[in-house]
């Protein structure tokens, strides 16, 4: 019975993305998209649907997230900045495809449902920042950023302009735009030398 069950979650979550992003042309947008598709792409009922999710919204953020997360980890046993470089490497080049279109909608929708921005807020944002503030912290104990820093604005100062990319279309979302983003915030986010060759910390 639990394997029968995973298989129909993991057909719903599949269906889900068929429909959102995989269909071409023919993809349906998160406001269209409704729980009969879902069902009759997946081959099972409305009913097996809102066994596992109460709403429409919190299956397409799980649909993303199941999805996205195996593809943009933060690599572990690498220097701080190769880490940083990579995941956001990783991200820019999912959002520069389907996935970018589709969590663009899932945002624009949480702007007129805040049921759907608290789900995502709690079942994808949240963990996501949490893991980037985890990298900022060990640059912290590295010595690689100042022992003053706030671990959660550095964050955001990593992640926030790729949203404004991805949102308003600025310029293109590519390997260039990381590069920018980590020489530009490891720069001012990282200690000083002093003239006698000791580290100074910002302040």
């Amino acid at each position: 019975m639990a394997v029968r069950s995973e298989s129909s979650r993991r057909a719903i979550l599949d269906a889900t993305m068929d429909l959102l992003v995989r269909d071409g042309r023919r993809a349906t947008t998160v406001q269209k998209l409704t729980m009969e598709a879902i069902a009759k792409r997946a081959k099972v009922s409305k009913a097996t649907i809102y066994r596992w999710w109460p709403n429409k919204a919190a299956v397409v953020i799980d649909a993303f997230m199941e999805n996205h997360l195996a593809h943009t980890r933060i690599p572990e046993g690498v220097p701080v900045r190769d880490a940083l470089l990579a995941h956001l490497k990783s991200l820019i080049s999912r959002y520069a495809g389907p996935q970018g279109k589709l969590v663009a909608q899932i945002i624009a929708e949480g702007q007129y449902d805040p049921e759907t921005m608290a789900n995502f807020r709690e079942r994808f944002w949240q963990e996501r920042a949490a893991a980037v503030e985890k990298l900022m912290r060990r640059g912290i104990d590295e010595g690689v950023f100042r022992s003053d820093l706030d671990p959660k604005s550095a964050a955001q100062l990593f992640y926030a302009p790729i949203y404004f990319h991805l949102l308003f279309g600025v310029t293109p979302l590519n390997d260039a735009l990381a590069e920018e983003l980590v020489e530009l915030g490891i720069r001012d986010l990282a200690t000083r030398p002093v003239r006698d060759g000791r580290a100074s910390r910002r302040i």
